[in-house]
């Protein structure tokens, strides 16, 4: 028996850079943990990302490259690119050459590409998990090159080359999404459990026009029993901070407004409607969270998926649509709207929690752990 045989499963997963590519990666990663409790995970992410804070707090062992995004016009992050992207290839060599790993997953990102790559040129078995309806450059670039391409949506398919092995399973969600209870959840913000609460949210880096939106209309938002959880990002953050603190002591208890939400789960127990964008690895949370929504899809998203996610979620009549430009307008009356019509609310919410796939990272973990040689589990 030679060493590899001997010693547990090592698993290498390469994602970050926003909570979309990671939170799938985390979920992957506690999937497999529950069907082989000795495999090995390493996580790959860069430094100055939420992946560095995220991942070490989960209990993982952490690495870090290089690698970073770049703006698409002329700038210092363009012109540096290519050399950091070197650069992330070598360190990448090197990483999985130390770490031998049995299996490699890329789930998105820039911050994927060179660890994935890196394993197909070793012979390493590699797979890769794309969010989005629109794929995204690096599982384009590099589906050719691995084993398998799990995606969340079937019309992504005709976006990738031929020839490859796509399966459908889902956009990975964390078990513990949907499963806070009310009392539990609210009390961990420190709100009322029989208010009604809203929850504002754009992702880990935050949305500056949902933001500007809420400033707009925050006396709108908590007038009556209203509770407001306002996720702002790190940018924003000191401005919402500054209004909340205008408000009257009372009106103050009842907001809560936060750079970031580690505990999305809670987040979900506690409100009874969200306001945020249409990211896939968002959708799929609040459909697990069984969250009615007010969907603001990013308008500059690669070939404006999250439009397209937008209005597929609304023509099933799970969520209610507000372009970009018109939320600003609109935000006061559609919720005020909303939070007075707890029928329409409840229709929302089944109507949500019928799109969610609770098996998706299941369904991934089980074909890793095949990969990674653990036969059935």
């Amino acid at each position: 028996m030679d060493a590899k045989e001997q010693r547990p499963r090592r698993i290498v997963i390469a994602g970050g850079g926003t909570g979309g590519h990671l939170y799938p990666a985390l979920a992957i990663a506690e999937a497999i943990k529950q069907r082989a409790h000795d495999a090995e995970i390493v996580f790959i992410g860069t430094a100055g990302k939420i992946e560095a804070r995220v991942v070490p707090r989960e209990g993982y062992r952490f690495e870090t490259i290089w690698i970073s995004g770049f703006r698409r016009t002329l700038s210092w992050s363009l012109l540096s690119f290519p050399f950091k992207l070197c650069v992330s290839i070598v360190q990448s060599f090197r990483l999985l050459r130390r770490l031998k790993p049995d299996v490699v997953i890329g789930t998105g990102g820039y911050v994927c590409g060179p660890p994935v790559f890196a394993a197909s040129v070793l012979g390493i078995p590699a797979v890769l998990q794309e969010q989005n309806s629109y794929p995204g450059v690096t599982t384009r670039m590099l589906a050719k090159r691995v084993n398998e391409v799990f995606l969340s949506f079937e019309k992504s398919r005709r976006l990738l080359p031929g020839r490859i092995k796509a399966t459908i399973a889902g956009n990975p969600v964390r078990a513990s999404v949907g499963g806070a209870s009310r009392s539990e959840a609210a009390a961990f913000f420190g709100f009322v459990p029989a208010l009604k609460t809203v929850l504002v949210f754009g992702g880990s880096l935050g949305a500056s026009s949902i933001n500007a939106a809420v400033r707009r209309h925050l006396e709108k938002l908590i007038a009556g029993s209203t509770q407001l959880l306002w996720q702002t990002g790190e940018r924003d953050f000191s401005m919402a901070e500054g209004t909340a603190q205008a408000l009257t002591p009372e009106e103050q208890r009842r907001i809560k407004v936060l750079p970031f939400i580690d505990r999305m789960d809670l987040a979900f127990g506690a409100s009874d409607i969200a306001v945020c964008r249409a990211g896939a690895s968002t959708l799929a949370e609040l459909a697990l969270a069984g969250m009615p929504a007010i969907l603001v899809p990013y308008p500059y998203a690669a070939a404006d998926h999250q439009t397209e996610n937008a209005h597929a979620v609304a023509e099933q009549g799970a969520a209610i649509f507000c372009a970009d430009q018109e939320i600003s307008a609109k935000l006061g009356e559609l919720l005020i709207s909303l939070l007075n019509d707890d029928a329409r609310r409840a229709e929302l919410s089944r109507n949500m929690r019928s799109l969610a796939r609770p098996d998706a990272a299941a369904k991934i973990a089980e074909a890793v752990l095949g990969y990674a040689g653990y036969g059935h589990v």
